[in-house]
């Protein structure tokens, strides 16, 4: 699966919260200052080709919707953070996000019990 930027990044998290939507209603959900119509429109075909979004023909116009699902590429991203960032060492990256960004311990024992869940 190809890498986004953050651009279309911004732009897919808009459509998987929309499940459809046209350019204006995309750019409606964009924060200020607002893109222009022809430059999110351009990111929406290269997401096409990219093969992340499809489209519906709807009067003049197309209606997009996300075709890779967001978890789907959340895990891909994870994991190549993980792979780049930490050897591919989940331990590692705990350990990183603990020591740099205090996380309380509340939190911590929250996220070993999704994992023992997991591991029933």
């Amino acid at each position: 699966m190809k890498q986004l930027t953050k651009a279309e990044e911004d732009i897919m998290q808009i459509l998987w919260q929309l499940k459809k939507a046209n350019v204006k209603a995309i750019i409606k959900e964009l924060p200020e200052p607002k893109p222009a119509y022809n430059t999110v429109s351009t990111i929406v075909r290269i997401l096409e080709s990219k093969g992340f979004v499809d489209y519906e023909k709807e009067g003049k116009g197309h209606v997009y919707f996300p075709v890779v699902p967001k978890q789907e590429y959340s895990n891909q991203s994870l994991n190549k953070l993980v792979d780049n960032y930490f050897q591919g060492s989940f331990k590692s990256m705990v350990s990183f996000f603990v020591k740099k960004n205090d996380i309380s311990l509340n939190e911590l024992e929250s996220v070993l019990k999704e994992i023992n869940k997991k591991e029933e």
